[in-house]
């Protein structure tokens, strides 16, 4: 817990002193450099140490998959983001993000297909291989809509929100949580299940 709130705090010091936004032309971007790679190998290493995979097996698979309810007030954000020329339509739910669809799901996987056994380990699965999908499309989207020489579209309205405080800490705290929470459920969900939570 001390390791995330640091590190939220850290990104909050980095935003508000505009070292995100204040060159949106450094390739690559701040925000993936600082913000989001570090995630990125840390929860490569939680993968490949044996403690980090004893870690990752040892999470209650429920609450995992619960967690995924923060996408739907993320979503609602995103839509106030977009009414507020902070982000494109396209990040919103009236766009390309269909990432509300697996917020709205998981208190029904979690609760049907984990706590009550109606569903089976291979339908939850294949759940979690989807919500992934839905993850990473409103990713590449944010990312490639942010003003940065990586920039392919909505250059009528960039993602600015991102470069932003508290908005910052969608890519670099709430996006790896959730994608952390997707890769541990697939490798418990994986495993023989025995092992599985």
């Amino acid at each position: 817990m001390f390791c995330l709130v640091t590190w939220m705090a850290l990104q909050a010091f980095l935003t508000l002193n505009k070292v995100y936004s204040s060159d949106t032309n450094s390739l690559p971007p701040r925000i993936l450099l600082l913000g989001i790679l570090p995630t990125i190998l840390l929860i490569i290493l939680l993968f490949i140490t044996q403690k980090g995979k004893e870690f990752v097996d040892s999470l209650p698979l429920v609450n995992v998959t619960y967690l995924n309810i923060v996408r739907i007030p993320v979503e609602i954000v995103l839509l106030w983001l977009s009414l507020n020329k902070a982000v494109p339509q396209l990040m919103t739910f009236e766009g390309r993000n269909f990432d509300i669809i697996a917020g709205i799901t998981a208190p029904f996987v979690a609760y049907y297909g984990l706590t009550k056994e109606k569903l089976s380990r291979q339908a939850i699965l294949i759940w979690n291989f989807v919500c992934l999908g839905l993850l990473l499309n409103i990713v590449v989207n944010a990312l490639l809509s942010a003003p940065s020489p990586l920039q392919k579209f909505a250059f009528d309205q960039p993602n600015i929100a991102i470069l932003n405080f508290p908005f910052s800490w969608l890519p670099t705290f709430i996006v790896p949580i959730v994608l952390f929470g997707h890769l541990a459920s697939i490798r418990q969900l994986t495993r023989p299940k025995r092992e599985g939570k």
